[in-house]
């Protein structure tokens, strides 16, 4: 009996050093919009008052705990249970939302948060954090959208990390203006998105064409509309054309998975891929960081999906409409794996 006690020990801690190992290999990125992940303070200046404690909505301390717990349970499935290295935000009132959430639901991870307040006028900005074990953050900026009209919308979020001491990153979080009013009414503060982000991409390919760069978000666009395909210039990738790509190109991982029907936010009776993952062609062809082919993913967790009702396999939300449910957001998140 002692014998067959050791050997299970030895191999529980083969597997153990072998996952860790590739664990140390790969970098796994990913991309939530988190719906209206608000405190429970007035902020002057922003429109916030639906999420109060004296609103209709009644936001309290102990329904912000809810989100927050929720939050965590889903971050710490992604990656097969190791969690992501860098976690795209959409829909985060404040970086100290951020901090609790690390600090409080995330503690054994050496998560770091970075978040810029934007002109958003309803206060909820692009956010990320990232694994410090593996990533030092180096540079970090908002960077501005002038709508048509003179409004405002979420800055994009730019940062740059060197992975593993060596190998520089840029990465790209986005949650470009809603379809509320009508999709080509809309559109035109999509294309405004997309033209800012294509500017600065060309800046920092023109300064090195090999140049490793991600591209997260809530776009509110679908990979074949004009701002992400046309504008912003993303390619649909397959791994099967891995060959064709060049290094300044520009692919989307999303785009099979898209072409399938599939999606992250369900509008009606029609699913939407409206959060995806973009990076530049150095990614796909370059062997220093490789994208692991097809293994883009939306993000799942069986108890994240609604069971039943209309709404049967949307993911469960924090509210219907006023109605506080409870759960964790409107839209699935998304991830991919990279090898390093």
């Amino acid at each position: 009996m002692k014998i067959y006690k050791f050997v299970f020990l030895l191999l529980f801690i083969l597997n153990t050093a072998c996952a860790n190992q590739n664990s140390s290999k790969t970098l796994f990125v990913a991309n939530w919009n988190v719906e209206n992940l608000f405190d429970t303070v007035d902020d002057p200046g922003k429109a916030d008052e639906e999420f109060l404690p004296g609103s209709p909505r009644r936001w309290t301390e102990n329904r912000l705990e809810v989100k927050l717990n929720h939050l965590a349970k889903v971050i710490k499935f992604m990656n097969d249970f190791e969690g992501p290295d860098i976690l795209g935000l959409e829909e985060v009132e404040h970086k100290s939302l951020l901090n609790r959430l690390i600090n409080s639901y995330l503690n054994e991870k050496n998560y770091q948060a970075v978040e810029f307040e934007s002109p958003d006028k309803r206060g909820i900005d692009c956010a990320l954090i990232y694994n410090a074990r593996k990533l030092k953050l180096i540079a970090s900026e908002p960077v501005k959208i002038d709508l048509p009209g003179g409004k405002t919308t979420r800055d994009i979020l730019h940062a740059e990390f060197l992975l593993n001491g060596k190998i520089k990153l840029h990465v790209f979080v986005n949650h470009w203006p809603s379809r509320r009013e009508g999709l080509k009414k809309t559109e035109p503060k999509r294309i405004a998105a997309a033209t800012v982000l294509k500017k600065n991409i060309e800046k920092i390919l023109s300064a090195n064409k090999n140049s490793k760069i991600f591209i997260l978000g809530d776009f509110n666009d679908l990979p074949s509309n004009i701002s992400i395909s046309k504008v912003l210039g993303a390619k649909p990738f397959y791994c099967k054309n891995e060959s064709a790509t060049t290094d300044t190109g520009l692919y989307n991982l999303s785009y099979e998975l898209f072409q399938q029907g599939k999606g992250t936010y369900k509008y009606k009776t029609h699913w939407n891929m409206l959060d995806q993952i973009i990076v530049s062609g150095s990614i796909i062809k370059n062997g220093e960081i490789r994208y692991e082919c097809n293994s883009f993913q939306i993000i799942k967790p069986v108890y994240m999906i609604t069971k039943s009702s209309r709404h049967k396999g949307k993911p469960k939300p924090t509210y219907g409409g006023r109605k506080y449910l409870g759960g964790f957001a409107d839209h699935f998140p998304v991830g991919a794996k990279f090898i390093f």
